[in-house]
């Protein structure tokens, strides 16, 4: 008799608190719309391969509003002078998508680099981040013989003018 009260009060306070489980509160899905602004940015991070140091890459990366009031994106920050934002200056509605573009320069930069652009809007999420990936090489340049004059005397600097696309480079050479 005692097993069976003791099984019959188990039972009860199981039976307690999966009913006090299944009436938490349901969570959000995709398709539930946030009171308020809200971006969705379809690319979070665009690599753009390997390039020549000089070369100037440019994306664009597309968003939605998927909340209930006009999205205004007020400022977009960068981590470099060296890129170069545009964007969407009109509000965007609800349902509506918008572009945000990235020019980027690699005069003066070589290897991995990464271009994080901070997007300020009035979003309900805050402040989203988008980012240019790619890595820059030297661009080749080439010197003959012809080039270098007075290699034999002492003392005598010498320089040799290369030209790799827009950029010009200048080497000194002390000859022995």
């Amino acid at each position: 008799m005692k097993k069976a009260l003791i099984l019959a009060l188990m039972l009860s306070t199981a039976g307690f608190s999966a009913q006090a489980q299944s009436t938490a509160a349901k969570p959000a899905t995709a398709q539930d719309k946030v009171a308020g602004p809200q971006i969705q940015i379809d690319e979070m991070k665009y690599n753009f391969g390997s390039i020549k140091t000089g070369d100037i890459v440019e994306h664009t990366f597309k968003f939605k509003n998927v909340g209930t009031q006009p999205l205004i994106i007020s400022n977009i920050g960068v981590s470099c002078g060296c890129t170069v934002p545009d964007w969407t200056r009109d509000p965007v509605m609800p349902g509506k998508t918008g572009t945000i573009s990235a020019k980027f320069n690699s005069s003066g930069k070589m290897g991995m680099q990464s271009k994080v652009l901070t997007i300020e809007s009035n979003s309900m999420s805050g402040n989203a981040m988008v980012e240019l990936v790619g890595d820059v090489t030297a661009a080749t340049t080439t010197a003959t013989a012809s080039d270098v004059k007075g290699a034999e005397a002492t003392e005598k600097e010498t320089k040799v003018k290369a030209k790799a696309g827009e950029t010009k480079v200048k080497m000194k050479r002390k000859a022995s």
